[in-house]
C-alpha cells in the first residue's frame, strides 16, 4: 500500500512527539542509564529519518526550511554505526534541534492541509 507524504510528515511529528516525551526533564545520564527508554529514543529516530527519506523531492523542495537530508542522514547513522551512536550529539538533537524541527513540520502541515486534497494523499 502507498503511503502519502502527508502521512509521513505526520508520522515525523508522532514520533518527535514521542521523542519529547521520553527524554522529558530527564538529564542526559539518567536517559543513558535507562537502556529502554535510550532504544525507543533510538528506534524513534529511525522511524522520522525513514520517513523523511521518503518525502518526495518536490515537498522537500516546497519547505526547505526542513532539514530532510539532515534527517535521513541521521538515520542512516543511527541504524548502520549503532555501535558507534554517538550520545553526546543525540542529545543536543534533542534538546536544541527537535524544538525547532517540531515547529517546522506543524507548519509544514498546516500548509498542506490548507491545500485541495485530490484524494489520493500523496
Amino acid at each position: 500500500m502507498h503511503r502519502g507524504h502527508k502521512l509521513y510528515i505526520e508520522d515525523i511529528l508522532t514520533f518527535i512527539n514521542n521523542i519529547q516525551n521520553y527524554a522529558g526533564d530527564v538529564s542526559y545520564e539518567a536517559t543513558l542509564a535507562d537502556e529502554m527508554k535510550l532504544d525507543a529514543i533510538v528506534r524513534n529516530f529511525e522511524i522520522i529519518g525513514e520517513a523523511a527519506s521518503n518525502i518526495p523531492a518536490e515537498i522537500r523542495d516546497k519547505y526547505p526550511f526542513v532539514e530532510w537530508r539532515k534527517i535521513s542522514d541521521f538515520r542512516n547513522v543511527l541504524a548502520h554505526e549503532y555501535f558507534g551512536i554517538n550520545y553526546n550529539i543525540m542529545w543536543d538533537i534533542i534538546k536544541n534541534k527537535l524544538p525547532k524541527l517540531l515547529q517546522d513540520i506543524k507548519t509544514t502541515i498546516e500548509c498542506e492541509n490548507t491545500l485541495p486534497d485530490s484524494g489520493n494523499h500523496t
